[in-house]
């Protein structure tokens, strides 16, 4: 009789036992096969994304200067520091503008701690001045260059000399390395240091 007994609790115990392993991996599939559709879900919405004819569009002058500045990927600094100065909007205006952008490794040639601190939100009419000396208010692509002077939108002249047989243009001591992305409100020149206004110091 207690053989029987304990026979009958063994059972139990095992079909129970059974049963509570069985629910850990009935529970761990529902996840994944619901997981399933949410991972697929977003990589099909992205994919116009991905193809979308707009990354080609700086070329045909369909963007604004922010715009291309934006998608440039050696503008990422340029185009953050735009953005804390509050000059995206500016730039996204009818213009036309001329903007002498330095490259990422124009600001990064800048020392360690000035980059930072001019994005702070307490210097943004600094950084604003600073970037605003970049930006001409009218449409000059190389081919309109000329050595001699142009206003900016800081209110201070920029130098600049075009080197006809060496085909190189200098704006103030910054090189231009990249000419004319051609943008809907006017173009980008790509430069390779960045330009401190007179009154600025290092």
């Amino acid at each position: 009789m207690t053989c029987s007994i304990k026979r009958n609790v063994n059972k139990k115990l095992f079909g129970l036992s059974a049963l509570l392993l069985a629910l850990p991996i009935g529970a761990a599939c529902y996840p994944n096969t619901a997981e399933a559709p949410l991972e697929t879900t977003p990589e099909v919405g992205q994919a116009p994304t991905t193809t979308d004819p707009a990354v080609s569009t700086p070329a045909t002058g369909e963007e604004t200067i922010a715009q291309v500045a934006a998608n440039d990927t050696s503008l990422s600094t340029f185009n953050a520091a735009l953005e804390s100065a509050g000059l995206t909007e500016t730039l996204s205006e009818p213009g036309p503008y001329t903007v002498f952008a330095p490259s990422d490794e124009a600001f990064d040639a800048l020392p360690q701690d000035t980059l930072q601190q001019l994005l702070l939100p307490e210097n943004q009419d600094q950084l604003r001045q600073l970037l605003s000396y970049h930006v001409v208010p009218e449409d000059l692509p190389a081919n309109q260059l000329e050595t001699g002077s142009v206003e900016t939108l800081a209110g201070a002249p920029l130098s600049v000399e075009v080197d006809s047989s060496a085909q190189a243009v200098t704006v103030n001591n910054a090189v231009v390395t990249q000419p004319n992305l051609s943008a809907s409100n006017g173009v980008i020149h790509v430069v390779d240091q960045v330009i401190l206004p007179p009154t600025a110091s290092r």
